[in-house]
């Protein structure tokens, strides 16, 4: 009997060592699968890692982390690739999204108390426009960690986008209450406080965006743009100077030679286009501009002034038909005096889409000056159908 007992002891024995060590097995089996996914997904090899957390799920189905990180390596895809655009599978979502949305939703499932999923299931529902969902996501988030700069960042932007601008505010501040050297944040409060209206509040949020992160190309936008309304002219040219050496480019140029017009700085402003035109030949944009400073400079007309906005136009009509630059060259004909020739390129560009409704505009006064008072009765009565509101650019005289 004894020898039985002592038997069916070591068997016991020997089936626990076994037990333990398949366990152990299952677990380091378990944790390289982790590894190799993470290492793939480092190396934005999201195939790769989706296969090695698969075999993580496979060996532990009750585990949280496997599905939190096919979730994430699903939802990198979703970001290296882009949402499908397949017109069959309008109103479904993107075959990525829907897979990191069930692992995710998952992990969720097994641990209740862990912030993760709910912010990545945020992330993908923001990368959606599904802002109001990717809210409530990250709202979640905050109610069991208020502490995160990041998430709370992530809650402001969603509610942001969601058209919440008040609500944004207030999550906005308490995030840089925890970190105030989060440039995004005080660039996103800028932007609220610019669309509720406020705008000394928006200024001091993008400089403070600005002073924190000096390429922040947006925000120095946005500052010289707040600066403009606010009359503050110097400041405003100064950041799209900064802005034309950091992000070298015609529009960088042209909106600094515009905005140096704007501040009566017409040898400056002239300076700038005619280097951006010598530096960009093949673009029209500063032709335009330097055309439209000639033309606000010629205000009265000088003689000088008008050849050379129409020189300049003339250059940029060879490169862009558009509208917008053939009404231009229309208007430095006009104060040329020669209404024939404006009457013919204001027709071209009242027939240009998008149209620029001053060339029906100054296309009635050129057809008047050239006796054509039917057309010019058709033009003004045009005008007036798509500029109910507006009032009358500068007559040309």
């Amino acid at each position: 009997m004894k020898r039985w007992i002592l038997a069916a002891v070591l068997v016991g024995v020997c089936l626990g060592g076994a037990y333990e060590w398949a366990a152990l097995h299952r677990e380091r089996e378990y944790r390289d699968f982790i590894d190799q996914g993470e290492a793939m997904l480092a190396r934005d090899d999201t195939f790769a890692a989706v296969e090695a957390f698969s075999g993580a799920i496979a060996l532990k189905p009750d585990a949280m982390l496997g599905y939190l990180k096919r979730g994430e390596a699903y939802g990198r895809r979703l970001a290296l690739d882009g949402p499908s655009r397949d017109p069959m599978r309008a109103g479904e979502l993107d075959p990525a999204a829907d897979a990191a949305m069930r692992d995710l939703r998952r992990a969720a499932e097994l641990d209740p108390l862990a912030p993760r999923p709910l912010e990545l299931i945020g992330d993908i529902s923001y990368s959606l426009h599904r802002y109001d969902r990717a809210a409530e996501r990250y709202q979640a988030y905050v109610a069991l960690d208020d502490r995160s700069p990041r998430v709370l960042y992530k809650l402001g932007l969603a509610q942001y986008s969601a058209g919440r601008v008040a609500s944004a505010i207030g999550v906005i501040q308490q995030a840089l209450a925890l970190d105030d050297r989060l440039a995004p944040a005080h660039y996103l409060l800028g932007l609220c406080y610019r669309d509720t209206q406020k705008p000394r509040q928006a200024m001091l949020a993008f400089q403070a965006a600005v002073r924190l992160s000096p390429a922040l190309l947006a925000a120095r936008e946005e500052l010289a743009d707040v600066y403009t309304r606010l009359g503050r002219l110097d400041a405003a040219i100064a950041q799209l100077d900064e802005l034309a050496d950091l992000d070298p480019g015609p529009a960088r140029h042209v909106a600094l030679g515009l905005a140096c017009a704007r501040a009566g700085q017409f040898d400056r402003a002239v300076a700038t286009l005619a280097g951006a035109s010598e530096r960009y030949p093949d673009d029209a944009s500063p032709y335009a501009a330097l055309g439209r400073v000639w033309l606000e400079k010629a205000q009265p007309p000088d003689r000088m002034d008008v050849q050379k906005a129409v020189g300049a136009l003339q250059t940029a009509v060879r490169t862009e038909e558009s509208s917008e630059v053939l009404t231009l060259l229309g208007r430095a004909f006009l104060l040329a005096n020669e209404p024939a020739r404006a009457e013919r390129v204001l027709q071209q560009a009242s027939a240009r889409l998008p149209v620029d409704p001053a060339a029906f505009y100054y296309l009635a006064a050129a057809a008047e000056r050239s006796g054509h008072r039917a057309a010019a009765r058709r033009a003004l009565a045009d005008y007036r159908a798509l500029q109910r509101d507006a009032g009358p650019p500068p007559r040309p005289r």
